[in-house]
């Protein structure tokens, strides 16, 4: 995937609306496609019901997993939002980043700079920005 992440228009919105239906707690969930493009976001409850952070039980982590492979699907990406913040990876995001080869999407609705919805490659600590093309 190198420096681009490729990810149809669809996608994109549903994570952008999650985020918003969301309020003041972070949304989350996983993202499956094939051959590089990411098709599918299949959103999760965050277990930690908090503004600041979210994780994914370990039950409904594999429920997605059954239902991307189901799909014929491949785990791409993962995506939370930042509510009241930036769309930049926390030192938590960092910290418990255990998908190193999937994008990070993180969704800002209320962000003032750069884009609402950003990705990242994050692989041992560090971070690089993944260019979005968005495809239809």
């Amino acid at each position: 995937m190198g420096d681009v992440v490729r990810v149809r228009r669809d996608v994109l919105e549903q994570m952008l609306s999650a985020a918003r239906a969301a309020g003041p707690q972070e949304c989350c969930g996983l993202l499956g496609g094939r051959d590089g493009v990411i098709s599918a976001a299949f959103p999760a409850p965050n277990a930690l019901a908090s503004p600041t952070a979210f994780e994914i039980a370990p039950a409904e982590l594999f429920r997605i997993f059954r239902a991307m492979r189901a799909a014929g699907l491949e785990h791409l990406g993962i995506y939370h939002s930042h509510p009241a913040g930036e769309s930049a990876p926390s030192p938590r995001d960092i910290e418990q980043a255990f998908y190193p080869g999937a994008a990070h999407f993180i969704v800002s609705p209320a962000a003032q700079t750069k884009s609402a919805v950003r990705a990242f490659r994050i692989r041992d600590g560090h971070v690089s920005e993944l260019r979005i093309e968005v495809l239809e």
